[in-house]
């Protein structure tokens, strides 16, 4: 069956949302390192295992796993929207979580400032807002396909923390005939109903379908278990782990996505 729609994920398939955060953390931490004293890459590191281990202890935690909403997203996000009572919860906690993320991961240094605290908790944000990094060659792959395919992108997240990841790059939005996020759907990728919505949507069935992305977890156990086709871009050459979803077909840069569906459409 001829492919018609390509599907494609948001974070680290065409936003560097990656780099954003590293980049992020990188400027605050810095921040708080000529404030305190202290080494801003121990910084990092302690504010990184500080706040996984707070966003854990809280009753939205399997909320936000299901959602797809990661730890160092709950540091800028504000969870505005939603229609899920956890995302009330989510918005509550918010500026708590970023002051005592902050706040205990310079604790774990020897540094009890908890004014410092807040303050990075609230610099973390903006630098990461600074920063809305886009792949190189996520257009020149858009040009190419756009008029060829409908475009869909679905992304795992937060509805107003996805949306301010798309005002940051308002290039992208236009090439696409439909945004899913799937903090909207109220389920994740990989729930194969919210991949099926995603096809319902296209007007598609799922081998006219597929699915871009580089999460094997979310993206690739996705689609394969509606039984459309699944391109990994495994940008860092990382080795499949045993037992994981098998994609259709991986690739190391975008570039390579146009080309191969050219062979699949032969």
């Amino acid at each position: 069956m001829t492919i018609q729609a390509v599907l494609f994920d948001l974070d680290d398939t065409l936003l560097w949302d990656e780099r954003s955060i590293r980049q992020a953390f990188e400027n605050t931490c810095r921040a708080g390192a000529e404030a305190a004293g202290v080494d801003a890459a121990a910084l990092e590191e302690a504010v990184r295992r500080e706040a996984r281990k707070l966003y854990e202890s809280y009753e939205t935690f399997d909320f936000t796993k299901m959602i797809g909403i990661n730890p160092f997203e709950g540091l800028w996000g504000n969870f505005t929207q939603g229609e899920h009572p956890m995302f009330r919860k989510l918005q509550q906690l918010a500026p708590t979580y970023r002051r005592d993320a902050w706040t205990s991961g310079l604790a774990a240094l020897g540094v009890n400032d908890p004014a410092l605290g807040e303050r990075l908790g609230e610099l973390f944000p903006a630098q990461r807002r600074s920063l809305p990094l886009v792949y190189d060659e996520t257009f020149e792959v858009l040009d190419e396909l756009r008029g060829s395919y409908s475009l869909l992108l679905l992304t795992n997240g937060s509805p107003d923390l996805q949306q301010e990841k798309l005002d940051g790059a308002p290039a992208l939005i236009p090439y696409f005939d439909h945004i899913v996020i799937s903090g909207h759907f109220g389920e994740g990728k990989p729930s194969p109903r919210l991949f099926r919505f995603a096809l319902d949507k296209l007007g598609i069935a799922p081998d006219q379908g597929i699915m871009v992305g580089d999460k094997l977890t979310t993206d690739i156990q996705g689609a394969n278990g509606v039984g459309m086709k699944s391109v990994w871009i495994n940008r860092h050459g990382a080795e499949r782990p045993e037992g994981s979803a098998e994609p259709s077909f991986e690739i190391a840069d975008l570039k390579e996505l146009p080309p191969l569906l050219r062979k699949l459409n032969a």
